[in-house]
């Protein structure tokens, strides 16, 4: 599959020239895993990121804090599905460790045989000093899409701030 992709339909490598394509490439490899397998799990540590090009995985992740109990009858099942992704959109995973080397914040599980485009820290930050114009670039990218969750996130903050103050104020 990775022999006939066209790389400039994913969203991270759109508006590239030939030639950064070609850079862009050298710096991932492929990775195959079968359904049933964890790409990420929430905790780890990593410093990998990953870009779904076949195949399909769901992202979850524990509702509740490292180290925090709850009866069961409160909480059935402590983890929220947050998405269920196939590769028509090449959605990308682990970036966020990529750049901070530090725990993974969800947890994605391959769903049906996949494949994915994987780079590390050590690859990507060689990139930034070989082709540093190209590397602002992509991390650009990555930073809107930061941008974007962070903004979705305040967005979900608001929501379920709102709604348990509206409970609480039914309550009392």
């Amino acid at each position: 599959m990775t022999d006939s992709l066209d790389w400039s339909k994913i969203a991270l490598f759109e508006g590239f020239s030939e030639q950064w394509l070609e850079r862009a490439r050298g710096i991932f490899d492929r990775l195959d895993l079968p359904a049933g397998s964890l790409l990420i799990e929430e905790g780890q540590d990593g410093d990998e990121m990953y870009i779904l090009v076949q195949g399909r995985v769901r992202v979850t992740k524990s509702m509740l804090l490292k180290d925090m109990s709850l009866p069961l009858a409160v909480v059935e099942n402590p983890r929220k599905v947050l998405a269920t992704l196939d590769a028509s959109r090449f959605p990308l995973f682990g970036e966020i460790a990529l750049i901070d080397r530090d725990t993974r914040s969800a947890t994605v599980a391959v769903l049906e045989d996949s494949q994915f485009l994987r780079t590390d820290r050590e690859r990507f930050f060689g990139l930034m000093e070989s082709e540093p114009a190209l590397a602002a670039h992509l991390l650009l990218i990555l930073a809107k899409r930061f941008a974007a969750t962070i903004r979705k996130g305040n967005t979900e903050l608001v929501k379920l701030s709102t709604a348990l103050a509206l409970a609480l104020s039914r309550g009392t």
